[in-house]
């Protein structure tokens, strides 16, 4: 859980504590305030404590329980402010992956320079739609959620139209090793790399390859996008983190520049593609 995201929650659990401390007919307790809510006693100090995070429910149901439902609007805004950062998986994914990819879409569409780094997949900018529909299927599979993979392909493969507009760029590292991982069948990854050399000298898009051998300034750790220098999206296994506040923003383009020297281009990068490509073995 990120630093600002647990700072954030423990800031709200102050507010609680305070709203507990004012109750309009004198201070109430822990464990009186836990009554008049019929929950657990430790369910109220692990939310003033930011140990663990309130519902809107929770929240208006504290406001109403210590006589301050007013209050209500403040917590629940304080709440939406540092959800909006950490999306978790499991209520994103709610609806499917189709609704995740109309947000990226909104985003992308609002954005004339796009940066990423990629090290275990293609970046979905570049994907093909045989690709794409393995990478949704394998993680709907994973967190058990609802399987809208033909809609999900489709939000995606119309976010690629942003590459054939004018004006755009997008600068795009991968690291080799992705241009590997068979997450996908043989066939589908090979045809995928046949569409990721075609698409070096495009002159909306920057392509990097960092090779397996190459000398790195800081490891590769985990992917992530920047949109229009304004937006960073990156993504761990129980949610997607979407970071606006400039130092995360100038952090994470430190980090892109740093990878970037690393990377091969033009010739070299196609060359590095190809030599995947010859390694893809039909299933028997």
């Amino acid at each position: 859980m990120s630093t600002d995201y647990q700072q954030a929650r423990e800031a709200l659990g102050v507010r609680l504590r305070e709203l507990r401390f004012a109750a309009p007919g004198g201070r109430l307790t822990g464990t009186q305030l836990a009554q008049r809510l019929g929950w657990p006693h430790s369910k109220v100090y692990k939310l003033e404590g930011g140990r663990q995070t309130a519902t809107s429910e929770d929240l208006r149901a504290w406001a109403n329980a210590v006589g301050q439902p007013d209050e209500f609007a403040e917590l629940d805004a304080r709440l939406k402010g540092f959800e909006s950062r950490i999306r978790s998986w499991r209520r994103q994914l709610a609806a499917g992956h189709r609704p995740v990819q109309d947000a990226w879409n909104h985003e992308v569409d609002r954005s004339t320079s796009i940066y990423a780094w990629e090290e275990a997949v293609i970046p979905g900018m570049l994907q093909t739609a045989d690709y794409a529909r393995h990478m949704f299927i394998r993680y709907a599979d994973l967190q058990g959620s609802v399987h809208d993979t033909d809609e999900a392909v489709r939000a995606r493969m119309k976010r690629q139209a942003w590459l054939y507009e004018g004006g755009r760029k997008f600068h795009a590292l991968i690291w080799e090793p992705a241009l590997h991982a068979l997450i996908c069948p043989p066939s589908v990854l090979a045809s995928q790399l046949n569409h990721l050399m075609g698409l070096v000298g495009m002159d909306t898009l920057e392509l990097g390859v960092i090779p397996l051998g190459a000398s790195l300034r800081i490891p590769t750790a985990n992917g992530f996008w920047i949109l229009e220098e304004r937006l960073v999206i990156t993504e761990d296994w129980h949610a997607e983190l979407w970071l606006d506040d400039a130092d995360s923003v100038a952090t994470y383009m430190r980090v892109w520049a740093t990878l970037r020297e690393s990377a091969v281009y033009g010739s070299d990068a196609q060359n590095v593609i190809s030599r995947a490509r010859r390694s893809v073995q039909p299933r028997a």
